[in-house]
């Protein structure tokens, strides 16, 4: 066998599911601007039992070799959530996907993605969209803008070759997620606060904190929410009861009473947003372990979070009120109560809000309204297969 053979092979065993996770921390170590994630949260991510992702999806690793030495990784999986939504939201029937790629060179990708589609086919799949890593309510999509910079709190930060590489095999873009910046030490338009002022003077609106002593019970809120507003949306798959669980257990730690907000009309709830302080600043030093003392640390941290970015997530409005007037303003005056508190009680400087469908013009048309700008773009690919 020629050392510069390729060969690839499914992850199995320990060995391998190690050297699945030890290759991203290996090939990023002179990105500057990558995260390393804590390596239990990695670990988590692609094991069964752990990840309810796996509940409801197939899911199939792989590792490249070249000479004895791992080279590469890639995950292939078909959501059975997802392929049973309706295709013009852009997943359905026949839609499988790959992610989770690492590749120390352009043939090695070639291999990787080459192989990772041969198992979509074997499975019956008939297109990919591709790169989700590995829900689409995880890390989706190839960075394209804003490599001078890294990620807030989870998104993803690829190399730009893996951009080319994925072009040069055919892939058309699908949709484009952006991720908008703002800063948020100074006041929004004068036109947004008086919209906001209006609000405030309306006694059937009421802009209120989520009450983490009812955590669970004000989780389900905001998913319910969530599902309602997003069910139309390209992409959408609906969360899992047991991945409502997983995502509640897992937020907790870094929730804050004051950063997530629920707006009331007429004592109905009718829309949330959801603010998490930057946790990828405290971790990022930390290159992916928490010993022997980072855990100190990240324990100290989140008694008291200090962070110069805030990252919007999730945001809802209930489906009937979309493209309503009301909608603007709820979520103006979240907005602007989470601004406020982020200033002056976690010392933040700039907001994110993403991501955000290119298309989605309602958001879109919010995001510009406060003066924020595009700082990050990700592409979702597709290819029939």
């Amino acid at each position: 066998m020629a050392s510069s053979e390729i060969v690839i092979t499914p992850v199995s065993g320990k060995a391998d599911k190690k050297a699945f996770i030890d290759i991203a921390y290996r090939l990023n170590a002179s990105e500057t601007n990558w995260v390393p994630p804590l390596r239990m949260e990695a670990e988590e991510l692609i094991t069964p039992g752990k990840n309810p992702f796996f509940d409801h999806a197939d899911v199939q690793l792989f590792l490249a070799r070249r000479g004895g030495a791992v080279v590469g990784r890639i995950s292939a999986h078909i959501d059975h959530l997802a392929i049973g939504m309706d295709p013009s939201q852009g997943m359905g029937p026949g839609t499988g996907n790959w992610g989770l790629l690492e590749a120390e060179d352009e043939p090695v990708a070639q291999a990787l993605i080459a192989r990772a589609e041969e198992w979509l086919r074997t499975m019956g799949m008939t297109r990919v969209l591709a790169p989700l890593s590995m829900s689409i309510w995880e890390e989706p999509g190839q960075l394209v803008k804003g490599f001078d910079h890294p990620p807030t709190v989870m998104m993803g930060h690829q190399p730009k070759r893996y951009d080319d590489y994925i072009n040069a095999l055919g892939y058309q873009p699908a949709k484009t997620l952006n991720c908008f910046e703002v800063d948020i030490t100074k006041q929004f338009p004068p036109l947004i606060q008086r919209i906001v002022q209006s609000g405030e003077k309306n006694a059937k609106i009421r802009i209120r904190n989520v009450d983490k002593s009812k955590f669970d019970e004000e989780a389900a809120l905001i998913l319910d929410i969530l599902n309602d507003a997003w069910s139309t949306n390209w992409g959408f798959v609906p969360f899992s009861d047991a991945e409502i669980q997983y995502a509640g257990k897992k937020f907790k730690p870094i929730v804050r009473e004051d950063l997530i907000m629920i707006a009331e009309y007429e004592g109905e709830p009718v829309a949330f947003m959801m603010t998490l302080p930057d946790l990828n600043e405290v971790i990022r030093p930390m290159g992916g372990s928490l010993f022997p003392f980072n855990w100190a640390k990240l324990l100290l941290w989140l008694r008291k979070p200090r962070v110069q970015t805030m990252r919007v997530p999730l945001m809802g409005v209930r489906k009937r009120l979309h493209s309503s007037r009301l909608a603007s303003q709820l979520a103006f005056m979240m907005i602007e109560t989470i601004r406020s508190n982020s200033v002056e009680f976690y010392g933040a400087k700039r907001g994110e809000l993403g991501w955000i469908l290119d298309d989605n013009q309602g958001m879109n048309a919010i995001a510009e309204a406060i003066n924020s700008h595009v700082n990050k773009s990700y592409v979702i690919y597709e290819k029939a297969l």
